[in-house]
């Protein structure tokens, strides 16, 4: 696991809001190695240049927030959110939202966790 940075913006609920920050990020080589999309417009973003990404959606007027997440790969079988669901709910840390994908028949999925305090759940997931 690691602890990355998530930017997370909120699009208007209207064709193109998202597909124009995906070209925004996409002109300058920036690349998206998470996101989910939440019902309300909630754009969760982890790109592999949060800084340059950051500036990018300053000079555009693009409205962000910025937090630290887990970011981590897992196997690709039964059972593997749930072991480290329990690791963290073991070390009293509560899980805001995971999201992941995984392609089929691949060993590894990739997974995001949002939690209150990344050092806390860091340490207790022994990163």
């Amino acid at each position: 696991m690691a602890i990355r940075t998530e930017l997370t913006i909120v699009l208007e609920n209207r064709p193109g809001a998202a597909a124009r920050v995906f070209a925004s990020l996409a002109d300058p080589r920036i690349n998206i190695v998470a996101m989910q999309l939440e019902h309300g417009g909630a754009l969760r973003l982890v790109v592999d240049n949060p800084l340059h990404a950051e500036r990018l959606l300053q000079e555009r007027a693009m409205p962000y927030e910025r937090r630290d997440v887990l970011y981590t790969m897992l196997p690709n079988d039964p059972g593997a959110l749930a072991r480290t669901a329990k690791l963290l709910a073991d070390a009293g840390i509560n899980v805001e939202y995971f999201y992941s994908t995984a392609v089929e028949g691949q060993p590894m999925a990739t997974v995001v966790i949002g939690v209150p305090d990344v050092l806390k759940a860091s340490a207790a997931a022994g990163i």
